[in-house]
């Protein structure tokens, strides 16, 4: 997924190897770069296509992330994100991204025209249109892993993917999530103290590469199909599951630092923001988080 994965189980001797699998398991379904996963051929054909169940849960989320975050959060921004220069793996040589036609950068058409057949299982994007799992699929798969590992037994599970973590199960004194500073990746703008739940960020500092002259990042505007000019350099939500953490942190990310914290709070959850000046804004109710 052109992430380090990070799991920690109390469980059984077998867990990690079973989540290990189940990983690698999403990641042929989901990721752009390999020509033969589920989303490659959902992009590329103009047909209906046969998908797994964890798929069209995630096309059903993307969908509803969108809704949720007024168009802020876009899944169809991939022909901009490969226009803008990001359509090969970045971890190594793992592949590059196929879509039909030329690719161009603009706005977004938004997932409107995605259809989804659950009784065949099937979908089928309309032409102009491609699928993009991204951050969305990353939060999901650490929602997957970790509830997964519960199921089989575990006591307690941590799944961490490319800024994502997933907690899950029990254990009395709970956790301790260090949101990084996106400035200085020594130290930290917060600890914060969790059992359950999850801990998201993204920030314009991660997957960056120089195009057009200038610094680029992997956070698209999905109004201009470049990458987002944002006074905020990073967002952390904590939220349930961290698909819905992953995705409000986008959404979060593409405004200014009040209304961020006042879209944050709209949405019923917790986070943090910081901007170009360094400083950190969090909402009210972070607090009861500290660790």
């Amino acid at each position: 997924m052109g992430s380090a994965v990070h799991i920690v189980v109390d469980g059984s001797s077998g867990s990690l190897d079973g989540a290990r699998s189940h990983i690698e398991s999403l990641e042929q379904k989901w990721s752009r770069f390999l020509p033969d996963s589920e989303i490659t051929r959902m992009n590329t054909s103009p047909d209906w296509t046969r998908v797994s169940p964890e798929t069209i849960e995630l096309v059903d989320h993307a969908f509803t992330g969108w809704r949720l975050s007024g168009g802020a959060f876009d899944p169809t921004i991939l022909p901009s994100l490969v226009a803008n220069g990001y359509g090969e793996s970045r971890e190594g040589d793992r592949g590059r991204t196929v879509l039909p036609g030329t690719v161009t950068r603009g706005p977004a058409p938004g997932p409107a025209g995605i259809e989804i057949d659950r009784d065949t299982a099937e979908i089928r994007i309309p032409d102009g249109v491609a699928f993009d799992p991204g951050g969305i699929g990353k939060g999901f798969a650490a929602d997957l892993v970790a509830t997964g590992l519960i199921e089989s037994g575990a006591t307690a599970a941590i799944v961490s993917i490319g800024g994502d973590v997933r907690l899950a199960g029990a254990v009395p004194e709970g956790w301790v999530i260090a949101v990084e500073n996106p400035f200085d990746s020594d130290r930290t703008v917060a600890q914060l103290g969790l059992v359950n739940g999850s801990v998201c960020t993204s920030s314009v500092r991660a997957k960056t590469w120089t195009g057009d002259g200038r610094t680029m990042h992997h956070l698209i505007d999905p109004a201009s199909g470049r990458p987002v000019e944002s006074p905020i350099v990073s967002a952390t939500v904590v939220a349930a599951e961290a698909w819905m953490a992953e995705v409000l942190t986008k959404a979060a990310i593409t405004s200014d630092a009040i209304g961020a914290l006042a879209f944050l709070e709209s949405a019923g959850v917790e986070g943090l923001v910081v901007d170009v000046d360094r400083t950190v804004w969090r909402t009210p109710g972070l607090e009861r988080f500290a660790a």
